[in-house]
């Protein structure tokens, strides 16, 4: 038979049509190959297998007496384990629509990221982003201008969705398809559908869980702070891996879903905290699972216990706060009054902090919530001023000049100095706040008398003022877990990087511990604890001991770390110096502030710092009893006065858990101390 040229178009289009419909097959088995990978191969390998990883529990931050601070509340979450999941489209389809409305009927919300209307006539949903629908058109593989009905029917070919069904369990069952190939849902990758289920879902799905195969409950703990007003800014907090982090956290074998610690002990003890991720193997052989096993065992984290007593620190901020609504604080640039400070006590035995105590704070329970609100609040309640807070230290360091002119043997305990209040230096006139005469080391602490400490000063020059400080760890991070200021020490050099003339009149200045030297109150109960030692300065920590996650056997306690010693060159140095902080501590005290009847002598220094606002802090710093420290601390008050009036408050808090009492007087106060405890823990 003779063709035409129409007869030749015509098989020339058939050619075509044929190889159209070659493509459209080959790309919609690809699309299913894709989808269904795994299926096939469970169906084909003689023998196959895949692993799982099971995140670990995340160890509980707890304070000395073993309260929790930070545990882990155990919720249910409802997961598809393709291990276990039919491999068969039409029965996986139908234990899926059997699972959503168990879900729907308890009200619960569940995985459906597909950005089409539940309903028919399929809409594209209208809070879903350009972005979100390009996504999904990409991934079920149609065109920019597909419809919401066209992609429907993708999704129904694709995962073989019955025509049976009616329009709205096509989407159910496609909207948790499409969120399970989202997912990247796979043997070595279970697929969370819900979670936070109550009790009665839990139970339901346990009862079925011969019918809905693969379907399973998993026990998810979530991080939950059961006390959130004890040190929260020394707790810190959780959250995901950020992407700078991505890279060092997997090459640690963390997750990229895994949640660690993002600031303060959540971070500092990260590695603890975190435990071990286990295995999960399952085999497969012609389809069927053959084994499925533990490999490697999962670790729990760590439990943290702190040095911090939950009750005293509750009641040591409570001081604080007191303190500043009854003396006030001082207006900022817009007229908003601020009360601020904070407060450190320290074991002055070990250098364990005792308690820690910062105005304005906040509840970490609320942090979440209340973020951005606290952001904006005067004062700013997240800035922790106790480790980062940075202020002059003002005559509290004339402890520090002491300790050098003592030690350097500038002068003894009975070396005199003649103070007319005004004390002339290289032609500039500089003043003291009192007419002290004759005065000697003792009773220069005593009064704070400038003009001594001036002379000193200049017999002692910078360097060796700043070599002294740094005994003392002014200018340095203290070595606390959580991260701190190092503050810095007046010198030439710290002048020139601070753009700011060093004249000769400045040594005069730092030796009283104003000019540019700046310290944080944990500094400076570190120098307060360092005295108390006789030039031994502990490394303050906050971690007491780690334990394994249940608690029963300790893995590693802390020990007291020496940072530095200064070698005494003289007996007496420290003996003068206390003498005159016990001196002190009986001057120009109101009774109801006393500490001269407290069955034991304290020894303490004030300092009035002029701050860089234009107005005064209030300083203090000491340590008690003063022949057997048991404690150190420090305070400070910003723009205030006064601050001195906290000591005695603290001490009375400190003889109840910290036994600063001789034996026979800490008895006599017991039952008094029980009953107020009881009224308290009422309270909270």
């Amino acid at each position: 038979m003779r063709k035409t040229v129409s007869d030749y178009v015509k098989i020339v289009l058939s050619v075509l049509l044929v190889l159209a419909c070659t493509c459209f097959c080959a790309l919609r088995l690809m699309k299913i190959q894709v989808v269904e990978s795994q299926n096939y191969q469970r169906e084909t390998s003689a023998q196959t297998s895949y692993t799982q990883s099971i995140a670990p529990t995340r160890g509980e931050i707890i304070d000395s007496e073993g309260t929790v601070l930070v545990g882990n509340h155990v919720t249910y979450a409802v997961m598809i384990d393709k291990a276990l999941f039919p491999a068969e489209a039409q029965q996986a389809n139908q234990i899926l629509l059997e699972l959503v409305q168990i879900l729907s009927e308890a009200k619960l919300q569940w995985a459906d990221t597909l950005p089409i209307s539940v309903n028919a006539p399929y809409r594209f949903r209208m809070d879903v982003s350009e972005e979100d629908l390009n996504l999904m058109k990409n991934i079920i593989g149609v065109n920019h201008y597909a419809t919401a009905d066209n992609c429907m029917q993708i999704l129904c070919e694709t995962y073989q969705i019955d025509e049976n069904y009616t329009p709205r369990q096509k989407r159910l069952i496609a909207g948790l398809r499409y969120a399970m190939a989202q997912a990247d849902f796979s043997v070595s990758n279970q697929f969370q559908v819900a979670e936070e289920l109550p009790m009665s879902v839990v139970k339901e799905l346990s009862q079925l869980s011969m019918k809905l195969q693969g379907i399973m409950i998993q026990q998810i703990p979530e991080r939950r702070i059961e006390t959130g007003n004890v040190i929260p800014h020394e707790i810190g907090m959780t959250g995901p891996i950020y992407a700078e982090n991505a890279e060092e956290y997997l090459s640690q074998g963390y997750s990229l879903d895994a949640v660690v610690g993002i600031s303060g002990i959540e971070k500092a003890m990260e590695s603890e905290l975190q435990g071990k991720a286990g295995t999960r193997t399952i085999t497969f052989e012609a389809g069927e699972v053959i084994s499925d096993e533990i490999t490697v065992p999962v670790t729990c984290g760590h439990t943290v216990k702190l040095t911090v007593n939950s009750k005293f620190q509750r009641k040591l901020q409570k001081i604080l706060d007191d303190f500043l609504d009854e003396f006030g604080g001082y207006e900022d640039e817009d007229g908003n009054e601020i009360k601020s400070g904070a407060l450190v006590v320290l074991d002055a035995e070990t250098g364990a902090v005792l308690g820690e105590a910062t105005a304005p704070t906040y509840d970490l329970t609320k942090y979440s919530e209340n973020y951005d609100e606290l952001l904006k609040e005067a004062g700013n309640p997240l800035y922790n001023r106790a480790t980062l807070g940075l202020y002059r230290p003002g005559s509290t360091f004339k402890t520090i000049t002491a300790t050098a002119g003592l030690n350097e043997g500038l002068v003894t305990g009975d070396t005199t100095f003649y103070c007319a209040r005004q004390y002339e230096y290289h032609d500039v006139t500089y003043s003291c706040t009192g007419y002290h005469s004759n005065i000697a080391v003792a009773r220069a602490l005593m009064v704070s008398c400038n003009s001594y400490f001036y002379e000193l000063s200049r017999m002692l020059n910078i360097d060796r003022i700043s070599e002294y400080a740094s005994y003392y760890g002014i200018g340095q991070n203290t070595g606390i877990e959580t991260r701190d200021s190092a503050g810095y020490m007046a010198t030439p050099e710290k002048y020139q990087e601070l753009g700011v003339d060093w004249t000769v009149g400045q040594v005069l200045q730092a030796g009283i511990g104003n000019g540019e030297t700046m310290v944080t109150p944990l500094q400076l109960a570190c120098v307060a604890n360092t005295i108390a030692n006789d030039g031994v300065r502990y490394e303050p920590y906050l971690v007491d001991s780690i334990w394994d996650y249940s608690q029963n056997q300790c893995i590693r306690k802390t020990r007291p770390t020496v940072v530095s010693r200064i070698s005494l060159n003289y007996d007496d140095v420290y003996e003068n110096i206390e003498h005159g902080m016990i001196l002190a501590s009986g001057n120009n005290f109101p009774l109801k502030y006393s500490l001269q009847n407290l069955g034991y002598d304290v020894a303490v220094k004030t300092g009035t710092p002029q701050s860089d606002s234009h107005y005064q802090d209030s300083v203090f710093i000491g340590y008690a009893p003063a022949d057997h420290p048991k404690v150190a601390f420090a305070g400070i008050v910003e723009g205030g006065e006064y601050s001195k009036y906290m000591i005695r408050p603290i001490l009375k808090l400190c003889e109840k858990y910290y036994d600063l009492l001789p034996e026979e007087e800490a008895e006599s106060e017991e039952d008094e101390d029980e009953e107020e405890d009881s009224e308290e823990e009422t309270e909270e």
